[in-house]
């Protein structure tokens, strides 16, 4: 009974039935966001919903009962445990927004396709070195927001009246939406010089250092690749080996059979 749960639990079969109802439940809180179908089909999709939680219910379980403590050790499956524990939670006045964090069970998704969670592993792995680049553009925001409210507060107190919209400005810019025609050249002119300031910092904030925390995720996605295929090698060196020795098998067999045919 056991071995049969977990064959069943790790099977393809399972796996993509799990994947199926994740993406139909997203499709189904999607329309629960359309007032007029819910008009006409909120007991379909509430019952559906119900389903598809009693179905997560069950397989958490199973999960637990076959890997027991492995289970809770695994950061995945703690992942799904702890989305699966949001969705059957009762939702009561004060508490309502569990009923909004129900759609993270739409996250389990990454959970059973492989791929994903290596994008999502890869992202993880790179989170320090994303963080040491994030402080620094954050001093340099700092900096240049501390400038930019000196500079511009008095005649433009709308953008850079304070700190915070500075910050938010600064933001805008570094996007490039609308920063040349909407906030630039009405700065210039006042301050002719201005766009020295603007030019240098869209250079160093959206030219160095977004494109440097692109290039640490893609140098990640490189090496889990390369990974990939070390381990694609690896498993086809033990095919060949395998193959070999039963070559061997094969041709020690022959022999013992001529022995015993000549004998």
């Amino acid at each position: 009974m056991f071995n049969q749960i977990k064959l069943f639990i790790d099977s393809k079969r399972f796996q993509y039935f799990i994947t199926t109802l994740i993406v139909l439940n997203g499709i189904t809180m999607g329309l629960e966001t359309s007032r007029d179908i819910m008009l006409s089909f909120s007991g379909v999709i509430e019952l559906f919903n119900s389903l598809v939680i009693i179905i997560f219910v069950i397989e958490i379980l199973l999960r637990i009962y076959i890997y027991r403590i492995e289970f809770f050790k695994d950061p995945w499956s703690l992942f799904d445990f702890v989305v699966v524990l949001i969705s059957v939670m009762p939702v009561s006045e004060g508490f309502e927004i569990l009923r909004v964090l129900r759609v993270l069970r739409l996250f389990r998704l990454i959970t059973v396709v492989p791929q994903m969670r290596k994008i999502v592993s890869a992202l993880a792995s790179v989170i320090p070195g994303m963080l040491s680049i994030a402080g620094i553009l954050i001093l340099f925001f700092y900096i240049f927001a501390i400038m930019a409210t000196q500079l511009f507060r008095d005649d433009f107190p709308e953008w850079f009246g304070t700190l915070g919209e500075s910050f938010y400005t600064l933001f805008q810019i570094m996007t490039l939406e609308s920063w040349s025609m909407g906030i630039v050249r009405p700065i210039m002119e006042s301050y002719p010089l201005a766009w020295i300031f603007f030019i240098i910092f869209i250079f160093v904030a959206t030219f160095i250092m977004v494109n440097l925390i692109v290039a640490i995720v893609v140098d990640a996605m490189a090496v889990i690749n390369t990974q990939d295929h070390e381990e694609q090698i690896h498993s086809t060196e033990e095919i060949i080996d395998e193959v070999k020795s039963l070559r061997q098998e094969i041709l020690l067999l022959k022999e013992l059979i001529q022995k015993n045919n000549n004998s």
